[in-house]
């Protein structure tokens, strides 16, 4: 489908120069002389390298379709990821080095959408917070306030991330996916 230059918006999927960009920042500018642009960064979907390109309104793009599905995460295999379609029960595996920093937060039996251009697939989006458990941090020390003084924890996953101070070893904690950071306790 085609768009005007100036209609990308972040996340935007587009088909430019022979391969497939998701817009990551964009601005729009109007120099003094000559006419308004969108300056755009993009990040190629398969090789992960950076790119800025200037948009005129008056150029079209393609903007790429990506179909999502539900899969289920069966295991980690050296540097392949497995998943399983949940309606045809098709097992699909994924590098590593394509899903990046998510791969942390895979458990499991976990069901994340696999982003498909043309049965390729490119990439996961994970839910949007996940519960994981303490296994390290410091003990918590009485009459110490909550105001924004973080501690460093590690999880269950090996991932190290700043906690609340009434935070303890062996407590389940709410992360963001998206940020890396601590949302809530558990329920």
């Amino acid at each position: 489908m085609k768009i005007n230059g100036n209609a990308i918006r972040p996340g935007n999927v587009i088909e430019h120069k022979g391969g497939l960009w998701v817009a990551v920042k964009i601005q729009h500018t109007q120099p003094g002389k000559g006419g308004a642009y969108l300056q755009v960064e993009l990040k190629n979907l398969r090789d992960g390298t950076k790119l800025n390109e200037r948009f005129r309104s008056s150029e079209t793009v393609e903007r790429a379709r990506l179909e999502q599905k539900q899969h289920q995460f069966l295991y980690e295999e050296g540097e392949l990821l497995t998943f399983m379609d949940n309606a045809s029960y098709e097992q699909v595996s994924i590098a590593k080095d394509l899903v990046g920093d998510k791969a942390q937060f895979l458990q499991d039996g976990m069901q994340v959408e696999i982003e498909f251009y043309e049965e390729e697939a490119l990439g996961i989006i994970l839910p949007e917070q996940i519960t994981l458990e303490i296994t390290d941090t410091e003990p918590t020390v009485k009459g110490q306030t909550a105001a924004s003084s973080y501690k460093p924890a590690i999880l269950e996953n090996g991932m190290r991330i700043m906690v609340p101070p009434f935070c303890s070893t062996g407590e389940k904690i709410v992360v963001n996916t998206e940020t890396s950071e601590y949302s809530k306790r558990a329920d």
